[in-house]
């Protein structure tokens, strides 16, 4: 597929009605969640040119079933373009129902090859975090089991960066999305599939997340806009590299207790990085010396002199951050929790984490929350 383009601009109206019509629209199934409705643009999202329909019937953890709807009010509506408005959630129910639209609707799609099709996707992201709006990734359930969706041709062609949606974000979701997005410069930077372009991208998401925390939190303008960028760069850098081991481990705090996945990920983020740290020796003195290397340039990046300081930093601003808002964790669940992760996603992790590491890391976080 051809680059994506990414827009940074409160002219969406303009920008979408020249996007149709270049591409030359006939109708857009607008992808949307509930919280769209609280938006400041909303009705200038909704004055388009270009006849639309409205697809929101999913949950927050979108359902197979929920992008089946999806693909039939699409076919029944005669569009050949989707726009997402939204979350993560939205965003990659809007990727799904692109893949399966010109699928075959007699087998599950699911089981079906993936193919690129010239059904036109954009992405209009409302929280700064997810990056879902540049991966080639998305995430659905069937049969209470998460399915993991990766083709190439979801990533949305276009991606219109608007942080007026930033400012009815409730703040516990502005944090936690903005965690997640610290989660995924970072891990991507370590990433065993990181090249020199993920790391220029994780190094702009990281610096540019740390300059805009204070503004962004305030929900002024230009801490809205600059942390929407850097959860953007923070996207495309995961979109090469994937995400690592503390991303692995928060799934199941997520489905167990609720914690939010940004935040499940940034409690893991700190233990993941000080076991790895205080273990580096395990490692050839090789693969040692160049991941000691980069923990030093994420250390640098975080404005702290040594990695010691840089984990402490971020031990202390999960307290900051959430200290009013308390989880509790069962120090029961513990094998519970250890056995649950994902092996597939801790293979881009760059030292390898045993069952026995896993557990005794899970015993660890579910300690200092008890």
């Amino acid at each position: 597929m051809s680059k994506q383009q990414v827009i940074v601009s409160t002219e969406i109206k303009q920008k979408l009605n020249e996007i149709y019509e270049n591409h030359q629209i006939r109708k857009v199934l607008l992808v949307c969640d509930t919280a769209f409705q609280y938006l400041i643009p909303r009705e200038e999202y909704l004055s388009i040119d270009t006849p639309y329909v409205v697809f929101n019937e999913f949950t927050s953890n979108p359902l197979y079933e929920d992008v089946v709807k999806g693909v039939k009010v699409f076919r029944e509506n005669d569009c050949d373009a989707i726009l997402a408005i939204g979350g993560g959630s939205a965003i990659d129910v809007a990727k799904c129902i692109k893949l399966y639209s010109k699928m075959d609707d007699n087998a599950l799609y699911l089981e079906q090859e993936y193919k690129d099709n010239e059904v036109l996707l954009i992405a209009i992201p409302t929280t700064s975090g997810t990056g879902s709006e540049s991966t080639r990734y998305a995430v659905i359930y069937y049969d209470n089991k998460k399915q993991s969706v990766t083709h190439e041709s979801i990533i949305p062609a276009y991606a219109l960066l608007d942080y007026r949606a930033l400012f009815t974000l409730p703040e516990y979701q502005k944090k936690c999305t903005m965690v997640d997005a610290f989660c995924q410069s970072i891990e991507s930077w370590w990433s065993v599939n990181a090249n020199s372009e993920s790391r220029e991208y994780s190094r702009k998401a990281l610096s540019m997340i740390l300059d805009n925390m204070k503004a962004y939190l305030e929900n002024t303008e230009e801490g809205n806009r600059n942390m929407l960028i850097a959860a953007n760069y923070a996207g495309k850098a995961i979109n090469i590299t994937q995400t690592t081991a503390a991303h692995a481990m928060s799934y199941k705090l997520t489905s167990q207790y609720g914690v939010p996945h940004g935040r499940a990920a940034f409690i893991c983020l700190p233990y993941v990085w000080k076991y790895m740290w205080e273990h580096i020796d395990m490692l050839s003195s090789e693969l040692g010396k160049k991941l000691e290397e980069l923990f030093q340039q994420i250390a640098q990046t975080l404005y702290c002199s040594s990695v010691s300081e840089a984990l402490e930093y971020i031990f202390t601003l999960n307290k900051k951050l959430f200290e009013k808002d308390k989880v509790t964790m069962n120090i029961e669940d513990v094998g519970l929790l250890a056995g649950s992760v994902n092996a597939t996603r801790l293979k881009n992790n760059p030292m390898v984490l045993s069952e026995k590491t896993l557990q005794d890391l899970y015993s660890n976080i579910v300690q200092s929350y008890n």
